[in-house]
């Protein structure tokens, strides 16, 4: 029998009613198309990207893995003079259930991190499913990551400290890009920041249970859904790391992670897992499960006061990790 699940935080349970109503409440291939030409997608292109000209921004295209297409970047250097040693680099994945998005959602939470912390911020584009199923995202991510690494001098980023960071589907696709730079030995990644990331593809956790059919929230059928576009015909013992992480035997050697999720989300009890076998293999990783938080809260209702403190634990944790480049406010004492 499922148990009942945690309630929603009071602030998010009052909005998330209003938010419901604007969201796709489940997913079957004919509504893949309408979504993506939704009205929430088309709104991304009037993003002021620049953030009133803190960023100079380009889009990019460089080349895809061998055989497959080109990979689009948006690419967002601040636009104030150089410091004396190159920046830190946020690499973004944009979530989307694997089936949905381009390179400018979530950029919005990536650039705040980067206008604070003087960082260069790339954000990827992958093929998306179930058109391209894996290994394709996985593939267009690595690559993207590569040319960032070896193009690190000419973006005024330093190599060294590279953040691989994604949310949802794109938590996913980092933590699955981080185990690959790991096993190759090549780029080396500083930090990877996943927020509610989708991680295991069997969709059986005790919190996957408890957000079935839930109105408003990514729900158990519709993670399933996307699993199934991302994965085709492979059969659970096909399924390799690199896209579902949490069937990785070995979490050993990874970079340290921050890892964030909801109490009242589907991904809660994977995410807790991941970071559980990350200490148990002796790496570092600052978890936080936000009490009361749905998927997405923050980026659906950043109004909130647990999204507005869970939006500054992250930032205050990147700038405890990649200390800012610029000089120091000394506060006098009194």
């Amino acid at each position: 029998m499922t148990s009942v699940p945690p309630p929603f935080d009071p602030e998010l349970g009052a909005a998330l009613a209003l938010i419901g109503e604007m969201i796709q409440p489940g997913l079957a291939p004919e509504d893949i198309e309408a979504v993506r030409q939704g009205p929430g997608i088309a709104l991304l292109g009037d993003l002021d990207l620049t953030l009133d000209g803190a960023f100079a921004v380009e889009d990019r295209t460089v080349p895809g893995p061998p055989g497959a297409p080109a990979v689009s970047l948006l690419i967002c250097r601040p636009t104030a003079p150089a410091p004396d040693r190159p920046r830190p680099v946020v690499y973004h994945v944009h979530g989307g259930g694997m089936v949905l998005g381009n390179n400018r959602v979530g950029v919005d939470v990536v650039l705040a991190w980067a206008r604070e912390l003087d960082m260069v911020v790339v954000s990827v584009e992958y093929r998306l499913a179930p058109e391209h199923p894996y290994p394709a995202p996985v593939d267009d991510v690595y690559a993207g990551l590569l040319w960032t690494a070896e193009h690190a001098a000419e973006l005024g980023a330093d190599p060294e400290r590279i953040v691989l960071a994604g949310a949802s589907a794109g938590g996913g696709l980092a933590a699955g890009v981080t185990l690959l730079a790991r096993d190759l030995g090549t780029p080396t990644i500083a930090a990877q920041v996943l927020i509610g990331p989708m991680l295991d593809h069997r969709n059986t956790t005790t919190s996957s249970l408890q957000y079935s059919n839930e109105p408003g929230v990514w729900t158990r059928e519709m993670n399933g859904f996307g699993w199934r576009c991302l994965l085709g015909d492979l059969t659970d013992d096909e399924v390799p790391a690199y896209v579902s992480p949490a069937l990785a035997d070995d979490l050993a050697g990874l970079p340290t992670a921050y890892i964030d999720t909801g109490s009242a989300e589907v991904f809660r009890d994977e995410d807790t897992d991941y970071a559980t076998r990350i200490w148990a293999a002796g790496g570092q990783a600052e978890l936080h499960v936000w009490a009361g938080g749905f998927h997405g809260f923050d980026a659906l209702y950043p109004q909130a006061h647990i999204s507005a403190t869970a939006r500054r634990t992250r930032t205050d944790w990147l700038a405890r990790l990649l200390p800012t480049n610029r000089p120091a406010q000394v506060q006098p004492l009194t």
